[in-house]
């Protein structure tokens, strides 16, 4: 199975260039200094079109700040009208991560995933959001979650329908080689139930390598294919 290699892009500027240089589906985002916030209408709209005529799927982003993942209701509601926006533009999907604090732990915010991931495929008070059901992918707020707890936190995520976890394996100042052992654990455990994502220092240098050390199909970064 050929390697697919998901460009992490923030906004239009190096698209056409992944794309020709081998990109198979694009991470859209904006504000990549603070990990990715939401892209803007204009620049959804003109990466759906570009990659449509390119047969590349397009995942955006769905953050509405730098900072942690705990948002209270108002940032909630703002997430549920930039989803609705980026799927009625047409959208392959859309990437978001909502953490709380339990028990003096970082731990998954469910509900709001709920409500999030039932907006992207139109369940319930979702239904009336665009027209068609839209992949999630729970992006790298996964990583802020206790090791210990990250194989439950898998499960949960499946059970709500979500396709990916966009995953380091470690600390963001690891190096990725170093998390291999964490990272097959982690691919393991989530076969038959979801995909996990490898990103964050993967390049178009070593993506086969890493690829291949743990049995995936799919990698994620900004330098994932060479141009």
């Amino acid at each position: 199975m050929e390697l697919l290699r998901e460009f992490c892009a923030e906004n239009m500027t190096h698209v056409p260039a992944a794309i020709e240089a081998g990109a198979r589906r694009i991470e859209l985002c904006d504000n990549l200094a603070v990990g990715g916030t939401t892209p803007s209408y204009g620049v959804i709209k003109a990466a759906v079109a570009f990659a449509r005529e390119h047969d590349v799927d397009v995942m955006a982003m769905v953050r509405p700040r730098g900072g942690n993942f705990f948002y209270h209701e108002a940032e909630l509601q703002s997430m549920l009208e930039d989803l609705s926006l980026a799927r009625r533009l047409g959208v392959t999907g859309v990437v978001f991560g909502c953490l709380r604090e339990r028990g003096g732990h970082t731990a998954l915010d469910l509900e709001a995933i709920r409500r999030l991931t039932d907006a992207a495929k139109g369940n319930g008070a979702g239904r009336a959001v665009g027209t068609v059901p839209v992949e999630v992918t729970f992006h790298m707020a996964f990583d802020e979650l206790g090791a210990e707890t990250q194989l439950q936190a898998i499960d949960e995520l499946a059970a709500l329908g979500i396709e990916r976890v966009l995953t380091h394996g470690g600390p963001a100042e690891t190096a990725i080689l170093d998390n291999i052992s964490h990272l097959h654990e982690l691919v393991d455990h989530a076969r038959e139930k979801l995909t996990i994502l490898p990103g964050g220092g993967i390049t178009w240098q070593n993506a086969e390598h890493v690829a291949n050390l743990l049995g995936v199909h799919e990698v994620h970064g900004t330098r994932i294919v060479r141009w």
